[in-house]
Protein backbone atom coordinates (compact mmCIF):
# COMPACT_ATOMS: atom_id res chain seq x y z
CA UNK A 1 0.00 0.00 0.00
CA UNK A 2 1.41 2.99 -1.29
CA UNK A 3 0.57 5.65 1.36
CA UNK A 4 3.43 8.72 0.90
CA UNK A 5 3.50 9.52 -2.94
CA UNK A 6 6.04 12.89 -3.88
CA UNK A 7 5.73 14.86 -6.89
CA UNK A 8 7.42 17.93 -8.33
CA UNK A 9 10.69 17.49 -8.32
CA UNK A 10 13.36 17.59 -10.88
CA UNK A 11 15.98 19.71 -12.65
CA UNK A 12 16.33 23.23 -12.24
CA UNK A 13 19.15 25.83 -13.25
CA UNK A 14 20.85 27.31 -10.10
CA UNK A 15 18.90 30.10 -8.31
CA UNK A 16 15.60 28.75 -9.48
CA UNK A 17 12.65 27.38 -7.58
CA UNK A 18 11.14 23.93 -7.23
CA UNK A 19 7.81 22.91 -5.47
CA UNK A 20 7.75 19.63 -3.81
CA UNK A 21 4.54 17.92 -3.34
CA UNK A 22 3.66 14.86 -0.65
CA UNK A 23 0.54 13.13 -1.14
CA UNK A 24 -0.87 10.73 1.59
CA UNK A 25 -3.20 8.44 2.95
CA UNK A 26 -5.32 9.18 5.71
CA UNK A 27 -3.61 6.55 8.34
CA UNK A 28 0.10 8.34 7.34
CA UNK A 29 -0.97 11.62 7.78
CA UNK A 30 -3.73 11.69 10.08
CA UNK A 31 -2.33 13.62 13.51
CA UNK A 32 1.15 13.30 12.29
CA UNK A 33 3.97 15.72 11.77
CA UNK A 34 5.72 15.44 8.41
CA UNK A 35 8.77 16.46 6.89
CA UNK A 36 11.17 16.02 4.24
CA UNK A 37 14.58 14.27 4.29
CA UNK A 38 17.22 14.32 1.53
CA UNK A 39 20.28 11.61 0.87
CA UNK A 40 23.20 11.89 -1.47
CA UNK A 41 24.73 9.02 -2.98
CA UNK A 42 27.07 7.84 0.20
CA UNK A 43 25.48 9.62 2.57
CA UNK A 44 23.44 9.47 5.58
CA UNK A 45 19.22 10.60 5.25
CA UNK A 46 19.40 14.22 6.37
CA UNK A 47 16.90 16.01 7.70
CA UNK A 48 15.57 18.94 5.73
CA UNK A 49 12.39 20.48 6.96
CA UNK A 50 9.97 19.21 9.59
CA UNK A 51 5.71 20.45 10.30
CA UNK A 52 3.25 19.39 13.16
CA UNK A 53 0.02 18.13 12.68
CA UNK A 54 -1.52 21.80 13.14
CA UNK A 55 1.04 23.65 11.43
CA UNK A 56 1.60 25.51 13.96
CA UNK A 57 5.27 24.77 14.32
CA UNK A 58 7.84 24.38 11.57
CA UNK A 59 11.76 23.32 12.02
CA UNK A 60 14.27 23.88 9.14
CA UNK A 61 17.74 22.58 8.53
CA UNK A 62 20.53 25.59 8.59
CA UNK A 63 21.40 24.73 5.06
CA UNK A 64 17.45 25.24 3.74
CA UNK A 65 16.61 28.28 6.11
CA UNK A 66 15.57 31.59 4.42
CA UNK A 67 15.01 29.67 1.53
CA UNK A 68 12.39 26.90 1.56
CA UNK A 69 8.95 26.88 3.54
CA UNK A 70 6.87 24.24 4.25
CA UNK A 71 3.29 23.56 4.64
CA UNK A 72 0.49 21.69 4.87
CA UNK A 73 -3.04 21.33 3.41
CA UNK A 74 -4.94 18.36 6.39
CA UNK A 75 -7.78 18.76 4.30
CA UNK A 76 -6.07 17.11 1.21
CA UNK A 77 -3.83 15.19 3.18
CA UNK A 78 -1.09 16.93 1.10
CA UNK A 79 2.64 18.33 2.85
CA UNK A 80 4.24 20.81 0.23
CA UNK A 81 7.77 21.93 0.30
CA UNK A 82 8.54 25.63 -1.52
CA UNK A 83 12.28 25.46 -2.46
CA UNK A 84 13.60 28.72 -3.91
CA UNK A 85 16.91 30.12 -4.48
CA UNK A 86 18.16 26.21 -5.08
CA UNK A 87 22.14 25.95 -5.09
CA UNK A 88 23.94 22.96 -6.49
CA UNK A 89 24.45 21.74 -3.29
CA UNK A 90 20.60 20.91 -2.97
CA UNK A 91 20.76 18.13 -5.62
CA UNK A 92 19.65 15.30 -3.64
CA UNK A 93 16.66 12.38 -3.86
CA UNK A 94 14.29 14.22 -1.39
CA UNK A 95 12.02 11.89 1.12
CA UNK A 96 8.61 12.74 2.03
CA UNK A 97 7.76 11.64 5.80
CA UNK A 98 5.61 11.31 8.11
CA UNK A 99 5.98 10.08 12.33
CA UNK A 100 4.14 10.83 15.57
CA UNK A 101 6.06 13.63 16.44
CA UNK A 102 8.09 16.34 15.12
CA UNK A 103 12.05 14.89 15.49
CA UNK A 104 15.13 15.24 13.21
CA UNK A 105 15.84 11.86 13.35
CA UNK A 106 15.06 9.65 10.16
CA UNK A 107 14.54 6.66 12.84
CA UNK A 108 11.92 8.13 14.67
CA UNK A 109 9.35 8.67 10.94
CA UNK A 110 7.35 5.62 10.89
CA UNK A 111 6.16 6.69 7.10
CA UNK A 112 8.32 7.31 4.01
CA UNK A 113 7.84 8.21 0.47
CA UNK A 114 9.52 6.35 -2.57
CA UNK A 115 11.87 9.49 -2.66
CA UNK A 116 12.28 12.41 -5.82
CA UNK A 117 14.90 13.68 -7.38
CA UNK A 118 16.07 17.34 -6.97
CA UNK A 119 18.97 18.27 -9.62
CA UNK A 120 20.23 21.59 -9.48
CA UNK A 121 22.28 22.61 -12.33
CA UNK A 122 25.32 25.26 -12.25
Amino acid sequence: QVQLVESGGGLVQAGGSLRLSCAASGRAFFNRAMGWFRQAPGKEREFVVGISWSGGITDYAEAVKGRCTISRDNAKNTVYLQMNSLKPEDTDVYYCTAGPNLRRAAKRMDYWGKGIMVTVST
